[in-house]
């Protein structure tokens, strides 16, 4: 019997009865040094019940590195938060505190927004 199904290549259907679809290896990007990194911190209330959370964006790297830097962002803040979808995320309004933690990192840092 031959399988029926849908990838985002556009494969709908074979007539290979043994026919798999094979997923496309997932790339994971070096981590950059924090020297040649450049982060965005801007300030968002935005579907958060108008709770304000400090967002670092433009990390370039793996995401354990990645979570390893919101980890040691949260302990120095003294705060919870998360990492989603290649952003950090740090509870309430630390834009300079944040900035202050990361320049000290050696990242460059840029605040967006007000």
């Amino acid at each position: 019997m031959a399988k029926s199904s849908k990838d985002k290549n556009g494969f709908i259907f074979s007539t290979n009865p043994d026919f798999q679809f094979e997923p496309e290896p997932l790339e994971q990007q070096e981590t950059l040094p924090p020297a040649k990194q450049l982060l965005y911190i801007s300030i968002d209330r935005k579907q958060r019940a108008g709770k304000s959370v400090t967002l670092i964006e433009g990390f370039i790297g793996t995401t354990d590195d990645l979570e390893s830097l919101g980890k040691a962002l949260k302990s120095k803040c003294g705060t919870g938060g998360s990492v989603k979808d290649g952003q950090i995320l740090i509870q309430g309004e630390l834009r300079d505190k944040v900035a202050d933690i990361l320049s000290s990192l050696g990242y460059k840092v840029k605040k967006k927004g007000a």
